[in-house]
C-alpha cells in the first residue's frame, strides 16, 4: 500500500492542468506508471489515486452487491466522473472541467496527500474544511481514535 503525505499549494493553468510537485511525485510508486485516476470525493473535493491504488480500491467497490440499492448508489457516485490521468513530459495532469466545477476550483488549489490518495481542493474550500478549534479537534481525536487497541507486542523469548 502506498502511503502518501504532505500538503502542496498549486495553481491550475488556463487549460485545467496542474504540475505535480516534485516532493509528491517522489512518493508515487513505479507500479503506478505515472498514471492516476481522479474522481469526485467527499465535501466538494476531488480524490486522485495513483493507478495501483485505484485498482485496489476498485476491487473493493466491485465486491459490493449491486442487487442492493444502497450499494448501487454508492458505486455509481463513487465512479462518477472517474478519469484516468497521465503525467505529461512537464509533470502536469489535465483535470476535466466537470470535476473542477464540482470542486469549485478556479485558480489556487491544495493537494492534500494522505494514506493512499491525494485530495484536490479549491484553496478556500480546504481552509474552510479545516476550521476547527483545538478543543473540538481534541474531542474528535478522542471520539475517532480513543477506542483503538494497540497491537499486542510479541513476548520476548529468551
Amino acid at each position: 500500500m502506498t502511503i502518501l503525505h504532505g500538503e502542496y499549494e498549486c495553481r491550475i493553468d488556463e487549460k485545467g492542468r496542474i504540475i505535480l510537485p516534485a516532493g509528491l511525485k517522489k512518493q508515487i510508486p513505479p507500479e503506478a506508471q505515472e498514471k492516476f485516476v481522479i474522481n469526485r470525493g467527499f465535501e466538494n473535493c476531488l480524490t486522485m489515486y495513483p493507478l495501483n491504488e485505484w485498482k485496489e480500491v476498485s476491487q473493493d467497490i466491485n465486491k459490493l452487491n449491486l442487487f442492493i440499492k444502497d450499494h448501487r448508489n454508492f458505486a455509481r457516485n463513487f465512479n462518477r466522473g472517474a478519469t484516468e490521468l497521465q503525467l505529461d513530459a512537464s509533470n502536469r495532469v489535465l483535470i476535466p472541467k466537470t470535476l473542477l466545477d464540482y470542486a469549485l476550483i478556479q485558480k489556487d488549489l491544495i493537494l492534500s496527500a494522505f494514506s493512499n490518495r491525494i485530495e484536490v481542493w479549491a484553496k478556500e474550500e480546504y481552509e474552510k474544511s479545516l476550521q476547527i478549534s483545538s478543543e473540538d479537534y481534541s474531542d474528535l481525536a478522542e471520539k475517532v481514535m480513543g477506542n483503538l487497541q494497540k497491537p499486542e507486542e510479541p513476548e520476548n523469548v529468551s
